[in-house]
């Protein structure tokens, strides 16, 4: 009866942080064409290095990382809720790089 309810407080928990994840993608994405409008319709440039930029190209370039991101969720998501899926501190550690060795 415990395992009932740990799993479920751990689904939960999981949907919670898979929702919050889905919602920080949809903000990016949304940030990202809003700011594509508003320098498209406003005309904003921005120096970089020696060339002159349009604002809308740095809005498309957000709005490209934020659908990357969405979509990295969503495979994120099926690794989440798959049955053999476990949290593991193990997972953290730094692992050494494999050195050969020459004779």
């Amino acid at each position: 009866m415990k395992n009932q309810i740990n799993a479920t407080s751990n689904d939960k928990g999981k949907i919670i942080a898979v929702f919050l994840l889905f919602a920080t993608s949809i903000i990016i994405i949304l940030s990202g064409l809003t700011f594509s409008i508003y320098s498209f319709i406003t005309d904003s440039n921005f120096r970089v290095l020696t060339a002159t930029v349009p604002g809308f190209v740095f809005g498309l370039v957000v709005t490209f990382l934020g659908v990357r991101y969405f979509l990295s969720v969503r495979k994120l998501k099926i690794e989440v809720f798959k049955d053999s899926s476990t949290f593991s501190w193990s997972n953290f550690k730094k692992q050494k790089p494999n050195v050969i060795k020459s004779r």
